[in-house]
């Protein structure tokens, strides 16, 4: 058995917290796995309670986070799509829900703080965990 660990970052801007809709241990979170041979057969299971959301100081630092963890069985995962489903909040407080970060990035304004918020440069690997 090989685990695969999903690790994050961006650059946030105002922004915290940035996370999945459904929170980094949502098991209704959608996977799109596309295998490189088209022949495989195998399992891919998340792991709960292994990941945590990435933070401005995090963000900041330029480290990744732990987003989630995979049981992969026949699969080796090389690449994370960033799709729609995401949530941040604003430094403020202001939460952005809904947020799609299939383009790269994302950009709005945080009325009640006064100011821009962003999200690019977003980044991801698969570490392996035995």
């Amino acid at each position: 058995m090989v685990n695969y660990l999903l690790m994050i970052t961006a650059e946030l801007e105002n922004l915290t917290n940035l996370e999945p809709q459904g929170g980094y241990d949502d098991p209704n979170f959608t996977y799109y796995f596309k295998c490189k041979f088209c022949g495989r057969e195998g399992t891919v299971s998340m792991i709960t309670g292994r990941g945590r959301p990435l933070t401005h100081e995090i963000s900041q630092s330029g480290n990744y986070v732990p987003l989630m963890l995979f049981d992969c069985r026949g699969y080796e995962p090389v690449e994370f799509a960033f799709g729609s489903g995401w949530k941040v909040e604003s430094i403020e407080g202001t939460k952005f829900d809904a947020v799609d970060l299939s383009g790269g990035d994302f950009a709005e304004y945080d009325e009640k703080g006064e100011c821009p918020v962003m999200i690019s440069n977003v980044r991801s690997v698969f570490n392996v965990v035995k």
